[in-house]
């Protein structure tokens, strides 16, 4: 087992967002601490670039950053725990995950948001709302996965604020509404994404983009820990934007038990 720290904020325009880098090396500190894995730092730059064609520090994004992700995907030699940074982080190890293992590939994203809206579609030009409807393999060209993962593959779980434009795409089918220890059935292997604003702002005050009538900590860890009939490639905990975490020790947890396949 692996944990990254990829402490990108460009892909968050919220007023916390430049508090994220700060965050992933306190939650990959603890993550370290409880799981006892070295944490692999990925040189991620502080810069930020113009908006292009709406998606908001595209240069940086694109640049620099991704490559230093996907260099240290290359032999990662065990499931990889990526501790971001915002949502953004992720694009690029799911997307790796669904060319190694396939069209079985299964997705459990745990998020206050649906992160299914496109450049076209988003209020902000944020990529780390765009990132779920890039690993489908739509909008953007330069960011869209391929292969894509299939439709009806990913299961939302804790997303309670949807824009118009990510409604439809529920309504299309392209991803589901439900336990993801049933709506998952059927997956080769899984990779779960946790953006820690699936909790409620009471549980945890370091959160990015809180929104009310989130997740209890137990909560959580119950659902994760469902999902341990499963074969679990990869794991993503994400905008963390507090340096206080101690209260995640349980998360962090239930995510190893997943990753190592020890209950």
């Amino acid at each position: 087992m692996l944990i990254n720290a990829v402490p990108q904020f460009q892909g968050a325009l919220t007023e916390r967002a430049p508090r994220l880098p700060e965050g992933c090396v306190a939650l990959a500190e603890l993550a370290g601490h409880v799981l006892g894995v070295p944490v692999h730092h990925i040189r991620q730059t502080r810069e930020t670039s113009p908006a292009v064609d709406g998606v908001a520090n595209r240069a940086v994004l694109t640049g620099g950053n991704r490559a230093a992700q996907l260099a240290a995907l290359e032999a990662p030699g065990g499931p990889v725990l990526t501790i971001g940074g915002d949502c953004g982080v992720e694009l690029i190890p799911i997307g790796v995950a669904r060319y190694r293992f396939g069209p079985g590939l299964g997705v459990a994203w745990f998020d206050a948001h649906a992160d299914l809206n496109t450049a076209e579609t988003s209020p902000s030009g944020a990529f780390h709302g765009m990132v779920l409807r890039s690993l489908l393999g739509e909008g953007d060209p330069e960011f869209a996965a391929n292969p894509p993962i299939e439709p009806g593959r990913v299961v939302l779980a804790g997303t309670r604020a949807f824009d118009d434009a990510e409604r439809a795409v529920v309504d299309r089918g392209l991803v589901l509404e439900a336990d993801p220890a049933s709506g998952l059935a059927g997956a080769d292997k899984i990779y779960v994404h946790l953006d820690l604003d699936v909790l409620d702002p009471a549980e945890f005050d370091g959160l990015n983009y809180p929104e009310p009538g989130g997740l209890t900590i137990e909560r959580l860890v119950a659902m994760l820990r469902g999902l341990s009939g499963f074969e679990v490639v990869g794991a993503g905990l994400t905008e963390c934007a507090g340096i206080e975490v101690r209260a995640l020790e349980p998360v962090l947890e239930a995510l190893g038990e997943l990753l190592t396949g020890k209950q």
